[in-house]
């Protein structure tokens, strides 16, 4: 083992490689400064080289013996050896980087340092799913890397749903955004993962690039924890993305009449309001990757996004609740800035605690995130036509509850209405700090 190390570091030494002539410039940057100390501190161990330097010396006139020449000369001796080292040393790294790194050709220094930067930054799990999660991790990542995204695996819609039906994989739609939110990939590398194939693509219609992918990790891999590991090196993300559970589920809801509606999609286009959902099965197990990364987190969120079928069912995964309240961190909801027809139909801020608060079955959160920045009367006219509303930011209902809310304006408003991910990431680190 140890001769295949030696030949390998041997290969430095290959023509063509473009190394050598700044390795071999680093020993000569060396020596000067060596000479340059020498001449200054009077070394006696080395009178033949200064008895050689004062006759070359002579021959243009000059007597290092002499302080007016030998301190000068010594300095002179001793910056330009460091300069020699540094720009050997320099070169050799963007030798290396230009063929392994050439992305970071010329700001190699700058990544390093937001790396080391990042990797100190405080441990954060989020827990939730669907485009909320997605918008939030955007702007954790540029404060952290050391975050944990626990993610549902309950959609049964569109792609997901179809290769869960089809291959028998974990739906892996809201993994996926989650991936490409930490993604430090390429640009056109998370367009790909995003690409969702059209009607003319016959048999592919309908299915995101990132799903496929998943689905064929999941296969080449036997495991969909590994999977997602897997495509998370391929992004090269910031953290880690984890599913609720390994276990296939299904979500169902008790709705208002007493009637149990299967499925989350089913459930979202339900108009009879939601009591409460559950998981069938409903004994499923986390991951024990998430219950360590809860035991040591610095602070959990949860939410935003879809309360009955995003957060919620992170929730009833068996262990996860409990593992929440003995912990530690500064634990966080973020309330939904608009309702969801079907699901969340006149519900004020303090209905979205409630209804987090009543399936976790135990104390998960202390703060609560509510905008009270309503959007423009275009776009609240916009959702409207879509059976949306501005939530209500009824702070005083919630303090009352026993929670602390935590107002301001958190929304971006473009032509949709979402979180800015960079507000919510700087409100979300002011209470950890």
């Amino acid at each position: 083992m140890r001769v295949q190390q030696l030949f390998s570091s041997l290969k430095w030494l290959y023509p063509g490689m473009r190394v050598k002539r700044w390795l071999v410039l680093i020993p000569i940057g060396l020596a000067f400064s060596i000479a340059g100390v020498v001449l200054l501190a009077n070394i006696r161990i080395v009178d033949l080289l200064g008895m050689a330097g004062r006759e070359a010396f002579r021959l243009f006139g000059l007597d290092l013996t002499h302080p007016l020449v030998q301190i000068p000369t010594g300095i002179g001796l001793i910056i330009l050896g460091i300069l020699l080292v540094f720009v050997s040393l320099r070169q050799v790294v963007r030798s290396i980087t230009s063929v392994v790194s050439p992305e970071a050709q010329g700001k190699l220094a700058d990544v390093v340092f937001q790396r080391r930067y990042l990797a100190q930054g405080e441990r954060i799990v989020v827990i939730g799913g669907g485009t909320g999660l997605s918008t939030m991790l955007r702007g954790l990542k540029k404060h952290t890397s050391n975050i944990v995204a626990v993610v549902t695996v309950t959609d049964d819609g569109g792609s997901s749903g179809r290769l869960q039906r089809e291959m028998g994989v974990l739906p892996p739609g809201d993994i996926r955004n989650c991936l490409v939110a930490l993604a430090d990939a390429e640009p056109m590398m998370t367009r790909l993962l995003q690409y969702r194939f059209g009607d003319e693509d016959g048999g592919l219609s309908g299915h995101s690039f990132g799903n496929l992918l998943i689905a064929a990790m999941t296969r080449i891999t036997g495991d969909f924890e590994k999977a997602v590991k897997e495509t998370s090196s391929i992004l090269a993300i910031r953290g880690r993305v984890l599913p609720s559970t390994l276990d296939n589920v299904q979500l169902v809801a008790e709705m208002a009449d007493g009637s149990l509606v299967e499925g989350e999609t089913n459930i979202a286009r339900s108009d009879r309001g939601i009591r409460r959902v559950m998981l069938k099965p409903p004994d499923v197990k986390p991951l024990d990757e998430t219950l360590h990364a809860i035991e040591l987190a610095d602070c959990i969120v949860m939410g935003p996004g879809s309360v009955y079928t995003s957060v919620i069912p992170n929730l009833l995964v068996q262990g996860i609740p409990e593992a929440i309240q003995e912990s530690d961190a500064v634990k966080i909801y973020v309330c939904n800035v608009m309702t969801q027809p079907g699901e969340t139909d006149g519900y004020s801020a303090s209905d979205h605690v409630k209804a987090v608060a009543n399936h976790a079955g135990r104390r998960v959160f202390d703060y609560v995130l509510v905008n009270q920045q309503k959007p423009t009367q275009e776009l609240l006219d916009k959702y409207a036509a879509e059976r949306q509303y501005f939530v209500e930011p009824d702070i005083q209902v919630i303090r009352e509850m026993g929670y602390r809310p935590v107002v301001g304006d958190y929304i971006s408003q473009t032509e949709v209405v979402r979180h800015d991910p960079d507000k919510l990431a700087e409100a979300i680190l002011k209470l950890v700090y």
